[in-house]
């Protein structure tokens, strides 16, 4: 039966729409099972009904015309329960109930299965025998398996039109996918997918016999990467801040790696020709990224792998950028998973929108759309992107919503909450110029999150008092040996001196575990909990020490400095790592530097920090709450796994109140507590951290004037008030509701969603 299962899946894959697939499925199934009759039925859920789809035994006219309310009959009894029901004589059940123009006889055996994609029932799998008798456990498991493979099918046509026109009515144009909003807007456009011309993980081995005309290849090939990432950023200099520009510094950073181009070059030495060396080298990269849980970091793996494919195009005479004239005047750009350069492709003035079906609010391409203002849901799932070229689609990146092919109807109502959201944009100009204060004169701070890359040119944006979190990490990975200490000075002080007087907070490097380097590896069985961080750098202070004297040193004429522990644990961690830093800082004084003394914190990443915030707080400058780690910890949930990202919840009240223990630890010795991550930048979070007593708050460059909007339109006691509500509720989506109404009070309710 295993054979027959896979020859049915296969059948169904191959086949051209949903229809064509059911009717393949169920005169497979009838045969396997040697059933009289096998249907499917479908829900559709706007009307509550359960619709005879497809069928094999009973009358063919019946399909799309039996109709069974919703809780009804036997089939309604498994969609209402979500699992398998197994009858010898269906008409005796209580729930049965006989549908006579279907063509049924009187049919005794019955076996329905629900066909779920997460928690949601969207139809049921039926197979019927006349004989009394109840299907063996392998049918039913049969069954079970080809409803599971059935489910992404369905959902496919669920959000393309299909499933309305298998119903035969229509949904009224509420078809939509979900995936994670990753840039907030509204966007109405059509598609465009975008694609490589080559795949490099397709690439054979090959055996050469001129290496030197190999390696004339990649490095010619190498070049003109390089030559089109440098003219699409000066393409985008008009439309981004420097520090976003240098995103596309990173990936020259990348390009430029002496391990990724040297180690391809290696193999090409050792016989392989170019294609299949280039495919090693990148992926020896990818990997190293793939295995890290900073998903800031993890990220960094399709960066590498689109250089790659964009390299091996150049190679194969497939490169270059594709004609303006092939994108629509409003482009929604549609993807597996779309690349910084395949969006920096398309003409800034037809780019409406951004779908793709993988990558999170931390890959560069999410990055780029939060500072161009271009509406972006990523990690659709169930995007069938291959339908998608020249469709009618919007883009909902408040809800993480895509609607293909909209009805005249929904479409008016975007259209209208598009013009809403352009004068929204247009009312937040104003704010550039405009102090992050309370309506009764609290002062907030507004920082900025970067550190994208070691060589580049960093400057805030206008509005950003500061960096509250500078990542350090990434120009680790990408070489073939630790940074030296000058290496590391130079580019250190260009944060430090393109933000004087504004504060700098320099995150200490944050490595091992599952953020491993190539040239330092580490093998454990369960790295998320083992050797990393605060842990590895006390173990080698010379790293510790190399990097300290290289932040100090960067800061020499300044008096801007913070350094920033992470993921610390203990309180013997936060003093040894404190003595490492005075005793880097009395060497420099020794040598002659004139050094002021930096502000020293940690960062308040994991729940045993998070109790033990009031110890902490004795011993250093200032807290930093990295709320995505936290939340993740607390809730136990990888917000980057679609099975259960749902779970993951920045306004779950068990985080506000951790964060609330954590700014009361603080405030206690008058110590500064600030809040990186997303939840800094979500502008319905902010009068709940003002209320909370953070300090300030630090997020990427697209948040800061939606967050001062509403800065500025609140009182300390109104924040106060709206906490103390908050505390009061038992999951988040109370705590948003909450927010949500208090927005709309405020005139700002379009902030955090369409249409207010």
């Amino acid at each position: 039966m295993l054979d027959t299962l896979h020859r049915i899946v296969q059948e169904v894959t191959r086949a051209n729409d949903l229809e064509k697939a059911l009717q393949l499925l169920v005169s497979g199934v009838r045969e396997a099972v040697h059933s009289d009759v096998c249907s499917v039925y479908l829900t559709d859920f706007e009307n509550r009904e359960h619709v005879l789809a497809a069928t094999d035994g009973l009358r063919p006219e019946a399909v799309g015309k039996v109709r069974l309310p919703m809780h009804r009959g036997l089939i309604g009894l498994v969609a209402e329960r979500a699992e398998p029901l197994n009858l010898d004589d269906a008409p005796s059940h209580p729930h049965y109930l006989y549908i006579p123009h279907t063509g049924e006889t009187e049919y005794h055996g019955f076996l329905g299965v629900p066909i779920i994609h997460y928690r949601s029932v969207l139809g049921v799998l039926v197979a019927r025998q006349q004989q009394p008798r109840k299907f063996e456990d392998e049918e039913v498991t049969f069954l079970f398996t080809l409803a599971a493979q059935l489910a992404g099918a369905i959902k496919h046509a669920q959000a393309s039109g299909e499933l309305a026109t298998l119903t035969r009515r229509s949904d009224g144009g509420a078809r939509f996918l979900e995936g994670r909003g990753s840039a907030t807007g509204v966007a109405i456009g059509i598609g465009r997918v975008a694609y490589e011309g080559a795949e490099l993980s397709a690439m054979p081995d090959r055996r050469i016999t001129d290496i030197a005309a190999e390696r004339r290849q990649l490095l010619d090939a190498v070049n003109r990467v390089r030559d089109e990432l440098e003219a699409m950023k000066r393409r985008l200099a008009g439309s981004l801040g420097r520090e976003d520009q240098a995103l596309f510094d990173a990936l020259l950073l990348m390009l430029d790696s002496d391990s990724l181009v040297r180690r391809a070059l290696t193999l090409i030495e050792q016989g392989n020709w170019a294609p299949g060396a280039l495919r090693d080298s990148i992926e020896e990269h990818a990997r190293v990224f793939d295995a890290m849980e900073d998903s800031y970091l993890r990220e960094r793996a399709a960066d590498v792998r689109n250089l790659g494919n964009r390299i091996l195009s150049h190679m194969s005479g497939a490169g270059g950028q594709a004609d303006a004239r092939d994108y629509p005047e409003q482009t929604i750009l549609v993807g597996e998973e779309i690349s910084i350069m395949q969006l920096a492709e398309v003409p800034r003035e037809r780019l409406a929108g951004l779908v793709s079906m993988r990558g999170s609010n931390s890959s560069h391409v999410a990055i780029l759309a939060r500072a161009m203002g271009i509406p972006a849901v990523m990690g659709v799932a169930e995007l069938p992107v291959s339908r998608l070229d020249k469709r009618a689609l919007i883009v909902d990146g408040y809800r993480g919503r895509i609607y293909i092919s909209p009805t005249p109807s929904v479409f008016r109502e975007y259209q209208r909450l598009a013009d809403e959201e352009r004068a929204l944009s247009h009312e937040l100009q104003a704010l550039r110029d405009q102090p992050s204060e309370t309506v009764d004169g609290v002062h907030v701070p507004l920082l900025l999150n970067t550190g994208l890359v070691l060589e580049q040119r960093t400057a805030g944006a206008a509005d950003a008092e500061g960096v509250g979190l500078y990542r350090t990490e990434l120009p680790f990975m990408v070489r073939d040996r630790f940074p030296g200490e000058n290496v590391q000075t130079i580019n250190y002080h260009r944060v430090i001196s393109e933000f004087a007087p504004r504060p700098v907070t320099l995150r200490i490097l944050d490595i091992g575990g599952d953020k491993p380097l190539p040239y330092f590896p580490i093998d454990e069985s369960n790295p998320f909990l083992g050797w990393r961080g605060i842990r590895i750098l006390l173990d080698h202070p010379e790293i510790f020490l190399t990097q300290v004297r290289a932040m100090l040193r960067a800061s020499v004429g300044f008096d801007n400095l913070h350094i920033m522990l992470p993921m610390v644990t203990t309180l013997d961690e936060v003093d040894d790592a404190l003595d490492l830093i005075h005793r880097a800082r009395e060497e420099l004084l020794d040598e002659g530097y004139e050094i002021h003394p930096p502000k020293l914190g940690v960062m308040i990443e994991v729940p045993a920090a998070a109790m033990q915030a009031e110890i902490f707080a004795e011993r250093v400058d200032f807290l930093s709450i990295g709320s995505n780690d936290l939340t993740q910890y607390l809730l136990a949930v990888d917000r980057n796994n679609s099975h259960v990202a749902a779970l993951y919840d920045d306004l779950h009240p068990v985080l506000l109140h951790t964060i609330q223990q954590v700014a009361t630890a603080a405030a206690a010795h008058d110590t500064p507590v600030s809040l990186c991550g997303e939840l800094a930048g979500n502008p319905a979070a902010a009068p709940l951290l003002l209320g909370m007593g953070i300090t300030s708050l630090s997020m990427s460059s697209g948040s800061l004037l939606r967050v001062k909007a509403v800065i500025r339109s609140t009182s300390l006691p109104r924040a106060r008030e709206l906490l103390r509500s908050a505390q009061r509720c038992r999951d988040g989506d109370c705590v948003r509701k909450l927010m949500e109404r208090a927005l709309d009070g405020m005139g700002l309710g379009g902030l955090v969603r369409p249409g207010k």
